[in-house]
């Protein structure tokens, strides 16, 4: 293994293909540690579909790339993600370590909502550069998640909320880290690159239940924290499409394809992709495909 991220997403992806079973018996919690690398080259780590918050501690000096600015980790860091804020994250050093752990919401659906708290919202600061002396503190904090997680007693998950409860509160007492420079990046591209990111990470629909929450080029510009003109430019600079048509056109794509694969009503798919009436959607899909919704799914 050749970077940090590597090993990261090896558990990462164990933990997204554990059965439901699994992940209710852990808590929909999990930590890990991260050993140092000797690699020779390191590369940029896209960010990819998580369905879970995550807390990074990381020793090593790295970029973090959001849409319209980088964040580059001088020494060491604490770093909050969220599965509606995208990101892309490049190390600059063979040597790097530290520990992260990853969670869903549902962790703490009894303890108050996550996204209340500035570090997991679209426009709060996200990384906190962190001192020695608060690296040995922190570094202990994560080394009583795995001794808990580890150990067998029967209350330990909730002892894990208040271990991650403990790390939140303690980035928030922290004042914006004026060592970490924000840079201005080739906006157009990374805006358009994140946002189709952001747009594929809502599908499949695959439960009539899901409903597609993210529909407007103002919905997307509020995730990626830009204004809307400023996505509207970026996405017609690098695509030769509007915002509004991309958007259309996938939404389109996984009407068919539930039309075609699945069983469930017009009404149903209408509602999973975001329309409040089934004439909207019937004369989206006409506009379309000069077909109705139950003729396509006839042919």
């Amino acid at each position: 293994m050749n970077k940090v991220e590597t090993i990261a997403e090896f558990y990462q992806r164990k933990y997204d293909f554990m059965p439901d079973t699994l992940r209710k018996e852990i808590g929909h919690f999990n930590v890990f540690k991260l050993e140092p690398f000797t690699g020779n080259t390191t590369k940029p780590v896209p960010y990819k579909k998580r369905d879970y918050y995550k807390i990074t501690l990381l020793v090593g000096e790295s970029t973090i790339q959001y849409a319209d600015k980088a964040i580059k980790i001088q020494k060491q860091a604490l770093v909050f993600s969220n599965p509606q804020i995208p990101y892309s994250w490049e190390h600059t050093e063979k040597m790097h370590h530290g520990y992260f752990c990853i969670f869903e919401q549902s962790f703490f659906h009894q303890y108050g909502n996550l996204n209340q708290y500035s570090l997991f919202q679209p426009d709060g600061n996200h990384v906190f550069e962190i001192t020695d002396e608060q690296l040995k503190t922190i570094t202990t904090t994560y080394k009583r998640m795995i001794e808990e997680i580890t150990s067998d007693y029967i209350h330990k998950y909730d002892v894990l909320r208040t271990i991650v409860f403990e790390i939140v509160h303690f980035a928030l007492k922290m004042a914006p880290s004026a060592n970490l420079p924000k840079h201005p990046l080739n906006a157009a591209q990374r805006i358009s690159t994140l946002f189709l990111e952001l747009l594929e990470r809502q599908f499949p629909i695959d439960n009539p239940r899901q409903i597609l929450s993210i529909r407007s080029a103002s919905d997307y510009a509020e995730k990626l924290n830009v204004h809307v003109n400023h996505l509207n430019r970026a996405i017609k600079e690098s695509t030769d499409k509007t915002t509004s048509q991309i958007i259309a056109e996938r939404v389109m794509q996984e009407a068919k394809i539930l039309l075609k694969q699945t069983a469930w009503t017009v009404s149903e798919i209408a509602y999973a992709l975001g329309f409040t009436e089934v004439t909207h959607f019937n004369n989206f899909f006409k506009k379309h495909v000069q077909l109705s919704p139950m003729k396509f799914r006839n042919v």
